[in-house]
């Protein structure tokens, strides 16, 4: 078993040096291993897996082998599930325990896909279900591993019925929750509610993390002094600039250079698509969009990437003190036992049939089949506007309109 780091602990601290922890997003696709440990290396405090299908999970070690790695050094981390029954979220965060520091669900994720199922935000219609899987996992687990839950706004004028729910959840026993200061249908042009929020948080009395619209440091500062929040949360904003929390305002070019060694070192235990995609996104501010339109149209060979980062990008010159040279200490080999999945699975429990006829939508979820939201959004932008380019026109490049964009991300 790893060596476990207490979450509430974590919290505490930050509330003795009368600052907020800084938390790296479950993102899907993106929050893997190998980008846990390039935030880290620029101030994140804690990390979340990205959003893993529990019920996936629980049956298939070929969902847990491309869901879940980790390794010694992997900590503080949480691992997010969506579930939408008590079975499922109770048994994958059994499975899951001696490898991380807590469970967190995901009841904040939009996409269609996840509500049509009954997961993610649909989960927000049922408060009894949410506050009935955390109460179980809860009392389950031993007190000092962490269980949480990300939630959203119910309502963007009505606090009250936020608060409330908020309220039910907290008398479940969770060690923290984060809030999304959206409701489901909000897209990110509109601006996050952070009177919503600092009501929450004046009304409970457990940490609240607050997130929404953090795209630097300063952003971060600002909503724990407005809102009062215990942690500060960034998906979007971390994604192109993983030194966001360093105090960066735009990602250095250390930090490629220092994801460029990370990648090389992980060789076949990442996947093109998420080496890529970083560097897609980290590469924003770096490059013409010119530039931007190449990477991102490259054949799909990891080597055709590497050359092109080390060609357009001034890495030689660079000194990184900290990630030169640094080795990684290899993965866990993680084991797990689905005895306790299913032998609860055999029985009708509450009109839950029996696994072997039971097949969700969920459970043949495959996040790395398409290119995501995201990275659709800024490619067709691109893919619009850099055919018609006569020159590189950097006053062009804006990673924060690139960041912008109406597409529907992650929880945010």
């Amino acid at each position: 078993m790893k060596e476990k780091t207490n979450i509430r602990d974590l919290f505490s601290s930050a509330a003795e040096r009368n600052t907020f922890l800084k938390i790296c997003a479950p993102m899907v696709r993106y929050s893997k291993l190998e980008f846990r440990h390039l935030v880290r290396s620029y101030g994140t405090d804690l990390a979340f897996t990205s959003m893993i299908m529990a019920d996936s999970f629980c049956k298939s070690e070929k969902a847990r082998l491309n869901e879940f790695t980790t390794n010694e050094e992997d900590t503080p981390l949480i691992a997010q599930f969506a579930a939408n029954n008590t079975i499922d979220f109770l048994s994958a965060s059994e499975m899951v325990y001696p490898y991380v520091d807590g469970v967190d669900l995901n009841c904040g994720c939009p996409q269609r896909w996840a509500m049509a199922e009954g997961y993610g935000s649909a989960l927000l219609k049922t408060p009894e279900l949410i506050a009935d899987m955390l109460g179980t996992v809860r009392r389950n687990m031993p007190s000092t591993f962490s269980v949480s839950v990300k939630v959203r706004l119910l309502s963007s004028t009505d606090h009250k019925r936020t608060i409330d729910m908020c309220r039910q959840l907290e008398a479940t026993g969770i060690t923290f929750l984060t809030v999304h200061g959206r409701t489901a249908p909000e897209m990110t042009k509109v601006p996050v509610h952070k009177d919503a929020l600092q009501e929450i948080k004046q009304s409970i009395g457990i940490p609240m993390v607050a997130n929404g619209d953090i795209f630097t440091l300063d952003d971060a500062e600002q909503m724990y002094l407005q809102t009062k929040c215990d942690g500060v949360m960034t998906a979007r904003g971390i994604l192109s600039n993983p030194a966001l929390f360093a105090g960066h305002s735009s990602t250095p070019v250390e930090c490629v250079k220092r994801w460029l060694n990370i990648c090389q070192q992980a060789d076949t235990d990442i996947t093109y698509q998420c080496m890529h995609h970083h560097f897609s996104f980290m590469t924003e501010s770096l490059l013409t969009k010119r530039l931007r339109y190449e990477l991102n149209n490259l054949s799909k060979e990891k080597q055709k990437v590497y050359e092109f980062i080390e060609t357009h990008l001034p890495l030689d010159g660079v000194v990184d003190d900290v990630g030169s040279g640094r080795q990684y200490p290899e993965k866990i080999s993680c084991t797990y036992s689905e005895q306790n999945y299913r032998e609860r699975t055999t029985v009708v429990n509450g009109g839950r049939k029996d696994d072997s006829t039971a097949a969700s939508a969920g459970s043949s979820y495959d996040p790395e089949a398409s290119e995501g939201n995201f990275f659709q959004s800024k490619r067709v932008e691109l893919d619009a506007t850099t055919p018609a380019l006569d020159g590189d026109d950097e006053s062009t490049v804006d990673g924060v309109d690139f960041m912008d964009g109406s597409s529907i991300l992650f929880d945010e």
